[in-house]
């Protein structure tokens, strides 16, 4: 990595990889995935909202509440479907703009409204309902699908189901999209205005 690039971790990153040791919990974004979270969180305009699909251990909610460091006028919403991941969360100390959902995404989505910027992290809603993130995706607003990498799957199920959502989001014509073959692999798209 260029040394220019490199920062530290911020604190709340920090506390949430803490935390997902605690719980041992081994699914959370990884930091270069993190970082780019950070730097599309800082892009979201004023009065923009969020959302996450997969709080986890919240490292990824930690990156992306990085990214608004100084700011007030963006609502972060998170939505994870383990109460005992849900009850760990509400033992850190987030930011007033940030609240977490439990329950289940698929049927939380129809609810939720529109989000400038959607990480989806979980199997709902991006598995399985991909068609409901998509629809609370905001014109010209961005998602990451993380985990995208095909050589990470053996069974035939959910190489299956990463490959249907890859082909989704390459072939939807709402969106542009683009595959990042880096790390677990990413896929980042943009919803046409």
């Amino acid at each position: 990595m260029n040394a220019s690039l490199s920062q530290a971790v911020p604190d709340l990153v920090a506390r949430a990889e803490e935390r997902a040791g605690r719980l041992g919990f081994g699914m959370s974004c990884e930091a270069p995935v993190g970082r780019l979270l950070s730097v599309l969180a800082a892009a979201v305009p004023a009065g923009g909202r969020i959302l996450e699909l997969g709080t986890g251990a919240g490292i990824g909610t930690a990156w992306l509440a990085a990214g608004l460091t100084g700011r007030d006028d963006v609502t972060l919403t998170t939505v994870e479907l383990d109460p005992a991941l849900v009850a760990a969360f509400h033992d850190a100390p987030w930011p007033s703009w940030t609240e977490i959902l439990e329950g289940d995404a698929t049927a939380l989505l129809p609810g939720l409204g529109r989000f400038d910027l959607i990480f989806a992290d979980a199997v709902a809603g991006k598995w399985t309902d991909l068609d409901l993130t998509l629809n609370a995706l905001a014109p010209g607003g961005v998602l990451i699908v993380d985990d995208m990498d095909l050589s990470r799957y053996t069974d035939p199920e959910h190489h299956a189901a990463v490959q249907r959502v890859e082909d989704t989001l390459a072939t939807d014509p709402r969106l542009l999209a683009v595959r990042i073959p880096a790390g677990t692999h990413l896929t980042v798209a943009t919803r046409r205005r």
